[in-house]
Parts: structure tokens; sequence; C-alpha cells
């Protein structure tokens, strides 16, 4: 049978909206109607009496208006993020920045942009009178206009916010490292401060958001056995290397393939959520002999699957290694967390996050 395609959700992946649609004038055809003379005069006087120019005018006075109060709006909500902490009960833990609602992506937008670029949305009158041409292509390049900048608008707030969700679970993970009840106290809803709710969001937009769809779309377009995906879930750490190719049954899709790779899979199994490891059979290793093709897929499917793992290992060994003592956790963790961000290690790690969501987007269907 055919295999679905899934949509997927991210972190800064589609610019479009509806309101950036071009607008088509209507026309009415006109009707022929046989008038006497007298109706014919009071017509034309009626006509002289409203000039065409002036409702033009005011509609062009309205538009522009419009648009200069969606760019104050813009820049006001581009202003408004602010990095801030307050003080937690006795573990002394870090509130996230207070941050004003953005969009987590143009097509999911906030309901006020797109209710705003309404406004713009410049509905044609019928009017028999061709004096109005001029006046009508204006209204459609005003229109064009304020839908290009709204599009750039969103981008460039989508992609921030993206960033934003990301710094806040790097705190979270610094928390965790000092205190490893934190992330635990979050899912069970023990937190209930603001700082630990936004950080709740932010893990459930880095899982559902950016990454569980992307993995559902590999999986989906793939051949490979649900034994092998287990086994990929399963191990944090893999290793694929290039071996003597061999015509064998691939490991993964159990379909005759070319197989000339080997993939080691290894490490200790981990909860999703907590990120607490279970020691249980923790040196056990799988081999597993793969095609080209599932081999890349293996890659690109790890990546991502055990992405939030490794952020959190690497902020382990962070605070792992700090050596000062005696000094609060809030202290502690702002003052890890900005050495991270001034020396350009958290943009890398987001970086790597964007990569991999684009090799798996860009992931061809299996033939």
């Amino acid at each position: 049978g055919k295999r679905k395609r899934l949509s997927t959700s991210v972190m800064y992946d589609s610019d479009e909206s509806e309101d950036s649609d071009i607008l088509v004038r209507k026309v009415s055809a006109k009707r022929r109607c046989i008038m006497d003379d007298d109706e014919s005069s009071e017509e034309q006087r009626r006509d002289k009496t409203c000039p065409a120019e002036n409702v033009a005018t005011n509609r062009k006075q309205q538009v522009l208006a419009k648009l200069k109060e969606l760019a104050r709006q813009s820049t006001a909500r581009r202003s408004c993020s602010s990095a801030n902490c307050e003080d937690s009960n006795s573990e002394a833990e870090t509130e996230e920045e207070p941050l004003c609602q953005l969009p987590l992506t143009p097509s999911e937008g906030s309901e006020t942009d797109s209710d705003s670029m309404k406004d713009f949305i410049v509905e044609e009158e019928e009017d028999n009178n061709d004096d109005d041409d001029d006046d009508n292509t204006e209204h459609v390049k005003i229109s064009i206009g304020a839908s290009c900048f709204f599009i750039k608008t969103s981008f460039y707030i989508s992609r921030c916010d993206h960033y934003v969700h990301f710094k806040r679970i790097v705190k979270a993970f610094l928390i965790n490292a000092i205190d490893d009840t934190f992330l635990s106290s979050l899912y069970d809803g023990t937190r209930q401060k603001k700082y630990a709710q936004d950080m709740l969001l932010s893990l459930h937009y880095l899982d559902n958001r950016f990454i569980q769809p992307r993995l559902e779309n590999l999986i989906c377009r793939s051949r490979w056995k649900d034994r092998y995906k287990e086994r990929v879930d399963c191990y944090p750490d893999v290793r694929i290397s290039l071996k003597s190719t061999k015509n064998m049954s691939c490991q993964a899709c159990e379909l005759k393939r070319c197989c000339k790779f080997n993939v080691l899979l290894s490490g200790r199994l981990y909860n999703s959520k907590t990120l607490e490891v279970d020691d249980f059979m923790s040196d056990d290793k799988q081999v597993l002999k793969v095609g080209v093709v599932c081999a890349n897929r293996t890659r690109v499917y790890h990546n991502l699957k055990h992405f939030k793992y490794k952020l959190y290992m690497h902020c382990s060994s962070v605070a792992e290694l700090d050596d000062v003592e005696d000094e609060p956790v809030k202290d502690t963790v702002e003052r890890l967390f900005s050495h991270l961000e001034e020396s350009g290690w958290i943009q890398e790690r987001y970086n790597d996050l964007e990569d991999y969501m684009e090799d798996a987007d860009s992931f061809q269907e299996e033939k």
C-alpha cells in the first residue's frame, strides 16, 4: 500500500501566510438597460455629486494609517524580550526570562497578526466608472507591500522564538545537572512557578514540534522493521563504519541489499523526559550490517532522536567541571549559562539542531 507522508512542525520551516494572497479585482458584467431621458439625466446628476476621487483618496489614507500602526506594533513586540530571574523556593532555582508571546512559526502565527492583515485586504467595490482603475492598482500595490512586510517580520520573530526556547532548555539542564530532581518535578507538576512552566513548555516544543514529527516522517518513509527502530531508540551512542561489501539481507529493512556498513549501537538506556539513566546492561552493544540507504537514515534519525540527551550530557559535564564551592544554585546556574552564551557554545548547539532537522527534512524517500 501507499505510505503516508506526515507533515512536519519546526523551529523555523514555513514562512507563508494566507494573508499574503495577491488581490484580484472583482469585475461585474455591465448590463444593458433602457432608461428614459429623465432617469438618465438624474443618474448623471447623482454621479457628479459624489466624485470618485474623494473616495479613492480616503481609502489610500486609511490603508497607509493602518500600515504605520502595524509597523509600530511589530517594533514594540520585538523589543519586549528581556532576561530576568526570580528567587525560587529552598533550592534557589532560576527563573527564565519573561517573554512576550511570540508565534512559533508564521503558519502558527498569532491571531493578532492575522487580524491586522485583514485590514489591508481591499475589497474592490463594483463600479462602472473606468476612471477608478489607477486607484484600484494603488490599493493592490499597498496590500502586496503590507503582506511582504508581514512575512519578513514573522520570519524574524519565529526564528528568535525558537532560539529563546532553546536557551530555556539549556538553563533547565544546567539546573538538573546540579539538582537531579528538577526535571522530574517539572513533569510531575510539583513546580508551578512561571519560570518552571516556561521551561516545561519549551521542552514540549522541542519534543513535539521540532523532533518527533521528523522522526515519524523518517520512519513512515522507510522500510525499517520495528525491531531495528527499537534498537536505535534504546542506544544513545552510535558508530557507523564502512566495512567489506556483502550481498545479504539488510538487518534494518530485511531486504536483499549490497551491505557495506556496520552500525555499532551502545550506551545506557535513559528516560526520554527526565533523562535519568538505567544502569541495567549498561555495557551492552549491538552490531548490525546494513545497506547504504539504511546507514544514512540511521545517522539522521539517531542524531535527532538522542539530541536532547546529548545536550543534557554536555550541560552536566560543564557543571561537573565547575570548581566554585559554597555558591547558591541560582548564582551558579546564571554564571555557567552566561559563560556558555558568551562563548558561543549555546549558539553552536542550536546550529547543530537546525542542521539535524534540515537533514531529516531533505532525506530522500527510499525506493
